[in-house]
């Protein structure tokens, strides 16, 4: 019988116990785990291993969490990172969440809601990465490939992010019509907290960043509802 391939999870936790604790928490659950002591070694890991997801304590020594994500964002912009930290000040929090991060996870924490949290990222990105569908997008001046995250305009092609790709795609779903913050918060990011949405608003940012080439398009703001992408429709 073929052996199922674990995912694999990069922690980076300087305080000892904490670390072997929740490594072997984790591998007791099918994930195969490399644990490092400080930033500098969770950067070197994640540079010459792939992982399916990383856990990074903020306070570390050498590189604090941070840094070590901005520099893992450099070198894979689309990998799920969790934040874990006993820095429970809501800037932190939004930081960390401008950083990219999937979720900020503060200590002391129940390592079964962890564990329900690592389940729902990694099934949404191996979801998403499976999303084979042959639908293409043709809106305004944008061709748009959702399998491929590809969106081009004039001869120039941008790949999206697992994040941007997704809300676009939800977006054109429903084009010239509401997307509930609600459905793309559990579609993109699998579950519709606060610091979920301040996430989702930068990443409408960016959206709307991208689409700025062509006037005739634009994500609206309906005020506590959502977001409408407004096309202009074709005359027969």
């Amino acid at each position: 019988m073929e052996e199922i391939k674990k995912h694999r999870i990069l922690l980076c936790e300087d305080d000892t116990n904490l670390g072997m604790v929740l490594k072997n928490f984790l591998e007791l659950n099918d994930y195969d785990v490399v644990l490092e002591r400080d930033g500098g070694l969770g950067l070197a890991a994640f540079s010459r291993e792939k992982f399916d997801l990383c856990l990074l304590d903020v306070m570390m020594p050498k590189v604090d969490g941070f840094k070590l994500a901005e520099n893992i964002r450099e070198v894979d912009p689309d990998v799920p990172l969790f934040f874990l930290s006993a820095k429970t000040m809501k800037e932190d929090i939004i930081k960390g969440f401008k950083l990219g991060a999937d979720d900020y996870i503060t200590k002391p924490f129940d390592s079964e809601l962890l564990l329900l949290k690592i389940k729902a990222i990694i099934k949404r990105n191996d979801e998403q990465n499976a999303y084979n569908d042959t639908i293409e997008y043709d809106f305004g001046k944008f061709h748009y490939i959702p399998r491929l995250r590809e969106l081009t305009v004039d001869g120039v092609t941008e790949k999206l992010s697992p994040k941007e790709g997704g809300l676009l795609r939800l977006l054109l779903e429903n084009q010239n019509d509401l997307l509930s913050r609600e459905e793309a918060l559990k579609k993109v990011w699998g579950s519709d907290s606060y610091f979920n949405g301040r996430s989702m608003d930068v990443y409408i940012a960016k959206l709307r960043k991208y689409l700025k080439v062509d006037p005739s398009i634009e994500i609206k703001n309906i005020h506590g509802n959502g977001f409408k992408l407004v096309v202009p429709v074709a005359e027969n």
